[in-house]
């Protein structure tokens, strides 16, 4: 059968990049779905969310179908800023086809995935011109690049205050490094930020007895959080890892003991830990670690998110033989990289991810390759057909 969609993939994905959605702006993209699915027969939600020194964000709720099995998909519209717009072989909002290649801001991250899974969607619209059993919905947002607060994690407390909850959901975010259909990710590390200021008292190098140098107990603390070993990884995560990210001192003086010095880390942790289990080792340990150099001190922290697992089973199969069948390849299970929306929806129901390919991903000349839509498209098609009729 011909499909009335099958085509449209690649004009979606242009139409969005031509849209200049840089976070939190949507530009006019999610006007332009909310158009397309309203065509289609989809309610949608049209909902801004405010915060308190974060900047207002659109987002879009859209449903058809109001019965079980529920599939959801996600994304997000908005871009990183394209840089030096004049380095850009295509321009970076054009939407431009050359050498078999999309380019622009957002062809992969995620403009080309969100235009697959709409296309994926119509088309199996068209299949079932009668009607369908189950509802597709679709999570949009234009806060995945920005702090991520008046985004999707405010869409799913919207969500689950009017009890709309999916019984899957697919993260379109390109998993992929090469090849489409290397990658499925079913979890993510966590994340957790600390910052370790130590507070000494300035003077003159001449008389240090007057002085307290604060670099010292700081050393002394890196050191201990350099040496650490946290785990050595488990069935489906890569080991936990902490890394030393700044040192500042702000001391442009040789001859001035600073008064005060910090540093910032990172650690991406795995289902071994939770923020609260690491936060309270790194304090044992940053305690005993200035013992005897100072008292001074404080340690800050801000979670970005927990680990989590999505547990392998009949529907990530049912996404991976889809996968197989349209690229030959089987996928891996996977949870590494950094951070998503996933790390949101998880609360709410279970997510996977799976998009294009991420090498060009925030690059000047971001692209995608017209064959890898087209296969994701199919792909999205092919999951879709398969879960709705599924109990």
């Amino acid at each position: 059968m011909t499909l009335a969609f099958e085509t449209d993939a690649l004009k979606f994905a242009q139409e969005l990049i031509r849209c200049r959605s840089v976070t939190p702006d949507q530009g006019g993209a999610l006007d332009f779905i909310e158009k397309l699915l309203l065509s289609a027969g989809f309610t949608c939600h049209r909902l801004c969310f405010s915060d308190d020194d974060t900047p207002d964000v659109e987002n879009l709720f859209a449903r058809i179908g109001d019965s079980k099995p529920h599939l959801s998909f996600a994304g997000h519209v908005d871009v990183v800023p394209p840089g030096d717009e004049n380095r850009w072989t295509h321009p970076p909002f054009s939407g431009e086809v050359s050498d078999g290649k999309l380019y622009g801001r957002g062809a992969a991250d995620m403009k080309g995935g969100v235009a697959c899974f709409v296309a994926a969607a119509l088309d199996y619209l068209s299949l079932n011109p009668d009607g369908f059993n189950g509802s597709l919905s679709f999570i949009i947002t234009a806060d995945e690049e920005g702090p991520a607060i008046n985004g999707t994690r405010k869409l799913l407390n919207w969500m689950s205050d009017r009890s709309i909850i999916p019984d899957f959901c697919v993260l379109g975010e390109p998993t992929n490094e090469r090849t489409v259909g290397q990658t499925i990710k079913v979890g993510r590390r966590g994340s957790l930020n600390g910052t370790l200021t130590v507070r000494g008292k300035q003077g003159h190098v001449a008389y240090q007895e007057l002085a307290h140098n604060p670099v010292p107990g700081l050393l002394s603390a890196l050191n201990a959080l350099n040496a650490i070993e946290l785990d050595n990884g488990t069935e489906h995560f890569s080991p936990s890892n902490l890394e030393i990210t700044t040192i500042d001192i702000g001391n442009p003086s040789q001859n001035v003991i600073p008064g005060e010095a910090s540093a910032k880390f990172n650690i991406r942790f795995n289902d071994t830990h939770t923020s609260a289990s690491l936060i309270k080792l790194l304090q044992q340990l940053v305690q005993k670690a200035l013992d005897g150099f100072i008292t001074d001190y404080e340690l800050s922290f801000r979670i970005t998110g927990e680990s989590f697992l999505t547990e392998p089973g009949p529907l990530t199969d049912i996404f991976s033989s889809a996968v197989t069948k349209h690229t030959g390849l089987k996928p891996e299970y996977s949870t590494s990289g950094g951070t998503s929306d996933a790390r949101f929806i998880k609360d709410l129901c279970p997510v996977i991810e799976f998009g294009l390919c991420n090498e060009t991903i925030h690059q000047i000349d971001e692209n995608v390759r017209l064959e890898d839509l087209e296969k994701l498209r199919e792909i999205y098609l092919t999951f879709i057909r398969t879960f709705l009729k599924s109990p």
